[in-house]
This record gives C-alpha cells, structure tokens and sequence, in this order.
C-alpha cells in the first residue's frame, strides 16, 4: 500500500442490518436486527465505513435494554482468553471472538460506546499477532511521512494537534494505530477522537518520528535512546488482556520499533512554532 493512501473504498452504506468498519486495513462487519443501532454507527464512523465483505472480522452484535450499568464504561473490564475464544466483558457488555473463525458476538445496550471499546480491544489482539500495536498518542502526515505524538492524558496529545499547520493531516489526537507493514512500521488514521471531538483521515503513512510529550516553557526535541524509549513507549501502548504471551509479543514489538523510528522527548508550549521541529 502506498504511503498515504486511502484504506478503503469510498464510504458505502450496510444493507440492512449490517455494515463494516475498516480500521488499519481491517474490517469490522458488524451485524445487527437493530437497524437504528447500525445507521447510528455508520454516522459515528464516517469515513471508515465500508460495504460488508465475506472477510474481516464478523460481529453479531444484539441490542437489549441494558446490560449491567450501562452508564458506567468505567467499571472493570475483563479480556480473558479460554476454551479457544476470547471473552470481553465490561458493566455495559458482554462479548465473545473467536480468533480462528474470525467471529464473534457482543450483547448491549443501544449506544455506540460498548462496540466501540469491544472495536478497540479486538483491534490491539490482532495487532499483537502481527508485530502493532494502539499506543495512547496522537498522530499525523506530514509530506507523505508519520509523526506520533505520544503522552498520557493530560500531555498535550489535543493540544499539539490543535497547533497543527494547514499542511498536516491529523490522523487522531488520542489512539494511534501502529501497523508493522514488512520492514516499516506505518500509522493509520482512526475514528477513535479526544478532545477534539473529531475523526482522523483515513490514510496512512510511514513513521518516522515519535514524540513523547512533555509541556514546558520552551521548544526543544532530544533524542533519547532505545532502552528509554521502549520502556517510555510500553508505559502508553493500549493492551487490555492478562496474557503473557501477548504482553511478551508487545515488549518485543515495542523494542523492534524504536530500534527502526527515532524517539525524541518534545517539550513545547502552546506555541505553533514547535511544528518548526516536526521533520
């Protein structure tokens, strides 16, 4: 794929009761009776809907009244994977994939945040597998290459990208998609918004440079080595599960990576000026 192309084809609507959500390269088909839950995740995911394919992931997803505390995302979650599946369960769903047939199935209420989180988690087991990652991070291209800007929250992920110049194109402001893609590793555009409230574009780009953020009262990017840099990095990779050899396949991604991508420490302020280092 080049650098910078679109990751599907242009946006067409589910038929029905279904419709895909292609993040990364990798679709989603979601299925659903409830119509008005479907229609309501083609407008959320604008851009990155795509029509449903025999490949991909395939999820049922049945919409009831509530399940558990449908107002809390915040209770507890549990990614555990036994008897050949994966299960995902948060106070506002339950949800099962099966990895090896690709499907899976999601019981919630109707509102787009459980399928959003059950999107997430799926999304960083099958990046695991394939030497990626979600990294808490905002991105975007510039000339045709990828800078990540990374930080937990509070470290000014929205606020560098609120400072971006007419010639960037935000990719997210909040969760970074990192794909290995042969000896490169590139960053995929997201509709997964901060507080920016906004998707990003769906292209992509290879990366040549992460930033993790510090704010201050002066511009300056240092390179930091690899040791510190991976373990920095591993501090902000999403990964949801409780299994080692997962976490292990990670360590080794993140390790991979900053052996390949330049790391800097970016401290900046709220001055647009800082995209002068973005090189």
């Amino acid at each position: 794929m080049d650098a910078a192309a679109s990751l599907t084809s242009p946006v067409a609507h589910g038929c029905g009761g279904q419709t895909s959500v292609v993040i990364g390269g990798l679709a989603i088909n979601i299925q659903s009776a409830n119509r008005d839950f479907i229609a309501m995740l083609e407008r959320r995911y604008a851009g990155f809907v795509a029509e449903p394919a025999n490949g991909g992931i395939q999820l049922e997803v049945e919409v009831v009244a509530a399940v558990g505390n449908s107002d809390s995302d915040d209770e507890e979650l549990e990614v555990r994977y036994a008897d050949g599946h994966w299960t995902i369960n948060r106070g506002d769903f339950r949800a099962q994939w099966d990895p090896v047939s690709m499907r899976g199935s999601v019981r919630q209420a109707a509102y787009p945040y459980a399928i959003d989180s059950v999107m997430r988690i799926v999304h960083s087991l099958v990046l695991a597998e394939r030497g990626g990652f979600l990294v808490h991070s905002a991105s975007a291209v510039r000339n045709g290459r990828a800078f990540l800007f990374s930080g937990v929250s509070g470290a000014g992920k929205t606020t560098i990208s609120r400072l971006a110049p007419p010639d960037v194109t935000l990719l997210t402001d909040e969760i970074s998609y990192v794909r290995r893609f042969g000896e490169r590793y590139d960053a995929c555009g997201t509709p997964f918004a901060g507080d920016l409230g906004r998707a990003g574009e769906n292209i992509s780009a290879p990366i040549v440079g992460l930033y993790l953020l510090v704010q201050g009262r002066h511009n300056v990017a240092s390179r930091i080595g690899a040791a510190d840099a991976a373990r920095r990095l591993l501090r902000n990779i999403l990964f949801f599960a409780d299994d080692a050899n997962r976490v292990e396949q990670l360590f080794g991604s993140a390790c991979d990576f900053v052996s390949r991508v330049p790391v800097y420490e970016l401290t900046f302020q709220r001055d647009e000026k800082v995209w002068d280092l973005i090189r």
